[in-house]
Formats: C-alpha cells, sequence, structure tokens
C-alpha cells in the first residue's frame, strides 16, 4: 500500500511539471526575499493594509528609514534628507524608486499622525510611511536591522536597496544629501 501511495505520487508531480512546462508555467515558489522579510500587514499613512515583502519590497528599489513623528532629534534632518532625495528623483519617484519611513513608535504614530507629518516634508505619491500592529512593526524593523527596544535608540541609518538584484547598502542618513543620492544611484545602477 505505501508503494502504490508513494508511486500515485511521485505521479502526480511528474505531471504537475511535466503540465507547468507545457503550458509555459513554473510551479508556485516562495523567493528567499519573501521567506526572509515575510509578508507581515502594515498600514500606511492612507490607512491601507500592505503587506511588508509584497507590497512594499518586492520587484523595487527602496530607500528606507526607522524614525517617529515625535522624534525632536535625528528624524527631522534625516527626513528633510528623504525630501531632498525624492525632490532630485523626480518622476522616478514611484517608479524606479519608493521611499519607505517606519516609525519605531506604532503606539503613538497612527496613519492619521503619519499622514500629518508626512505632510511637512511634502511627501509625494511612492514614498510610504508605516505602522500597525507593534509586533507587526516590531517584525518587519528586525528583518531589517532596525529593531529597537526604546523608540529613542532608534538608528539613524538609511537602507538602499534593490530587491530584484538583492543588492542591498547601509548609508549615514544624516550625511550630506548628495552623497546618498549617489549611494542611490549606484544601487539603482547595481553598483
Amino acid at each position: 500500500m505505501r508503494v502504490n501511495l508513494f508511486r500515485a505520487i511521485v505521479l502526480s508531480l511528474g505531471f504537475l511539471f511535466i503540465t507547468s512546462a507545457v503550458f509555459g508555467q513554473q510551479p508556485m515558489t516562495t523567493s528567499a526575499a519573501e521567506k526572509y522579510f515575510s509578508d507581515v500587514e502594515l498600514i500606511n499613512q492612507d490607512g491601507e493594509k500592505v503587506r511588508f515583502y509584497s507590497d512594499v519590497l518586492k520587484n523595487k528599489i527602496v530607500v528606507i528609514n526607522a524614525f517617529f513623528t515625535t522624534c525632536t532629534s535625528v528624524c527631522p534632518p534625516m527626513s528633510r534628507n528623504l525630501e531632498k532625495i525624492q525632490n532630485a528623483l523626480g518622476d522616478r519617484l514611484g517608479k524606479d524608486v519608493f521611499l519607505v519611513s517606519i516609525t519605531v513608535d506604532p503606539a503613538t504614530d497612527t496613519p492619521t499622525r503619519l499622514k500629518e507629518y508626512s505632510l511637512k516634508f511634502h511627501a509625494r505619491p511612492g514614498w510610504m510611511f508605516l505602522t500597525g500592529k507593534k509586533e507587526n512593526v516590531d517584525w518587519a524593523l528586525y528583518k531589517l536591522g532596525q529593531y529597537v527596544e526604546e523608540k529613542n535608540d532608534h538608528s539613524s541609518i538609511l537602507i538602499v536597496g534593490n530587491e530584484p538584484k538583492g543588492l542591498w547598502k547601509k548609508a549615514f542618513g544624516l550625511a550630506k544629501s548628495e552623497e546618498l543620492l549617489k549611494i542611490v544611484d549606484d544601487v539603482i545602477n547595481d553598483r
């Protein structure tokens, strides 16, 4: 009976691969990036639910920072740098490159607060501000190497990633915007 069950499974798998080859489809697989980052649910500044990997990172070039809206030290200058990057990108923002700001204080930073904060820095479509359930936000930050116990301990590092190429770089978020733009261009051009 086990031999027959084994044969049935092997035949079924063979049929699946042959069918996929004949009809030009690949069997469903999960990429290493999707497995690593996961599709934890977050919420953007417009109150829309987004999946971390599928909606935020997949097939995109991203510039990511960790911040919180009540920060009075490094967050405003980092956000100004992101605003300068946004302006330098022009029409490429939201097409070639996406900016992603993830709060380290989801209890305070509701979508409404994120929207207000985004307006201070003239955020255009292509710059996403994310919050959500604390455990979900913490998980996304952890996967980026940005998780902190205390919000004031958050990093001033930007993560610049080209997800399709698997190229990820870190940059000091308080560096001159021209230096940051060079790193973004290098990642866009896969260097």
